[in-house]
């Protein structure tokens, strides 16, 4: 059971650009970055950057 916690929180934490972005209408493209590129810390940011950015 501690392991599905640990793995759940990480997965958060590593989709956060993709939870927090998900009320814009480029979601699609957020997602497809954080997927990809999200393992690097730069992808991760600039995902999260774009996340929290204005439409």
């Amino acid at each position: 059971m501690g392991e599905f916690l640990v793995i759940a929180i990480i997965l958060g934490v590593y989709f956060l650009p993709t939870i927090i972005g998900s009320s814009k209408n480029n979601i699609g493209a957020i997602f497809a970055l954080n997927l990809l590129l999200g393992w690097t810390f730069i992808g991760w940011v600039i995902a999260f950057v774009w996340a929290l950015t204005k439409d």
